[in-house]
C-alpha cells in the first residue's frame, strides 16, 4: 500500500497521529510506503516521524516541495488554507513512476480499521475515488464547471490511479483550468480537482471519510440539501456514523483545540500519546473555549432544525475564511 500525505510544520503532530493510526490498524498489510510531500518539515520533526515508522518497521520518503508557488506559472491565492494543501496537485510528477496507485490522506485523519477494502477498490475506469460532500454551498458550483445538483467531493481522503492521472495529463488540466479561474477559488485545490476531473470520481462509502460534525446530521437533511447524496444510502451512512474507517476532523471542532467537545476526539488524544508528541498542550485561550461551545450547541441544533445551520452557514462562511487569511499573516 502507497500512501501519501502533504503537511507543514506545524502539522507534524497530526500527521504523526495519522500515520499512526494507520499502521496500527493495517499491520498485516503486506507493505506501507509512507511518501510525505513536505513543506518545510524540520529535521527534528522528520526525525520525529521517521521513529513512528520504525516502530511498525514501515518505509518513509520525503519529499521537498520547495516553493510551492513558484510550481504555479501565475499567481494564486488559496483562500486562507496553508499553501501546502496544494501539494496534492503534484503527485504525479513527485511521486516515483513506481508509484501507479496511491492512498491520499489529510493529517487531520484517524485511521480506525483495516484498509484492504478500500486499497484493492476497482475505480471502474475513473481517475480517482472520494467521498461526497453534500454541505458544500450549491451557489459554489457553477463557477467550477458544476450544477447545483452535480456531485462535489471532499478531497480528505482520495484513492488515485496514478498511472491513469498521469496518461491523462491531469496535473496539467489542472493547472490550466486554475488559471482560468484567476488562481483562486473558494475551496482552494478540493475546488479544483471537482472542477477538472468531473465525471471521473468514483463514489466511496462515506466510512472511508467520515466528516466527524455530520454525526449532527439527519441522512435526510443533506439529501435533501444537495440531491446528489442519494446515491449513499441511508444505511451506508448511518453505519459511517456509528463505525467509521476513517474519521476526518473537518471543521473548526478539532480535537488539538482547548475547549472541543468533538465526540470523536478520544480517537486523536489515544494516537497522540503514541507518538513523540504525547503531552502536547492543546491549543487557544478562554475565548476559544466560549467559541468552541456556542459551536457546539449549533451542533446539537443541526440536529433538530439544520433550516438554522445552513442560515450560519452561509452568513458566517465567508468570514471563516477571512478569519484563516489573518491567521496565517500573524
Amino acid at each position: 500500500m502507497d500512501v501519501v500525505f502533504a503537511s507543514n510544520d506545524n502539522y507534524a503532530r497530526h500527521l504523526a497521529v495519522a500515520m499512526y493510526s494507520l499502521m496500527d490498524h493495517n499491520q498485516v498489510a503486506e507493505r506501507i510506503r509512507i511518501f510525505i510531500l513536505s513543506v518545510d518539515i524540520s529535521r527534528e520533526n522528520q526525525e520525529k516521524l521517521s521513529a513512528v515508522v520504525r516502530r511498525f518497521t514501515r518505509e518513509i520518503i520525503f519529499i521537498p516541495m520547495g516553493n510551492l508557488k513558484e510550481k504555479f506559472p501565475y499567481d494564486i491565492e488559496t483562500g486562507g488554507f496553508d499553501i501546502s494543501t496544494m501539494s496534492r496537485l503534484f503527485i504525479g510528477t513527485m511521486l516515483p513512476e513506481d508509484v501507479e496507485r496511491v492512498l491520499y490522506l489529510d493529517c487531520d485523519t484517524v485511521v480506525l480499521g483495516s484498509l484492504k477494502k478500500l486499497w484493492n477498490l476497482d475505480l471502474h475506469g475513473k481517475i480517482m475515488g472520494a467521498v461526497l460532500e453534500p454541505t458544500i454551498y450549491n451557489s459554489l458550483k457553477p463557477a467550477l464547471g458544476l450544477r447545483e445538483n452535480d456531485p462535489y467531493f471532499n478531497a480528505g481522503v482520495l484513492l488515485i490511479d496514478l498511472k491513469n492521472w498521469r496518461k491523462k495529463h491531469i496535473e496539467a488540466h489542472i493547472l490550466s483550468f486554475y488559471q482560468k479561474l484567476g488562481g483562486q477559488t473558494f475551496g482552494c485545490d478540493q475546488d479544483l480537482l471537482n472542477g477538472t476531473l468531473k465525471g471521473k470520481i468514483r463514489v466511496l462509502s462515506p466510512r472511508y471519510n467520515f466528516f466527524t460534525n455530520y454525526r449532527y446530521f439527519r441522512y435526510n437533511a443533506l439529501a435533501k440539501h444537495s440531491p446528489s447524496y442519494a446515491v449513499v444510502p441511508k444505511k451506508a451512512f448511518i453505519q459511517a456514523k456509528k463505525h467509521p474507517l476513517i474519521l476526518h476532523f473537518a471543521g473548526d471542532e478539532r480535537p488539538w483545540k482547548a475547549g472541543n467537545l468533538n465526540h470523536y476526539r478520544k480517537a486523536y488524544e489515544q494516537y497522540l500519546s503514541m507518538t513523540p508528541w504525547q503531552g502536547t498542550k492543546k491549543e487557544g485561550d478562554e475565548k476559544q473555549k466560549i467559541y468552541l461551545f456556542a459551536y457546539h450547541m449549533m451542533d446539537w441544533i443541526t440536529w433538530f432544525f439544520p433550516s438554522i445551520r445552513w442560515w450560519i452557514s452561509r452568513k458566517f462562511g465567508m468570514k471563516i475564511v477571512e478569519n484563516r487569511k489573518k491567521g496565517l499573516k500573524t
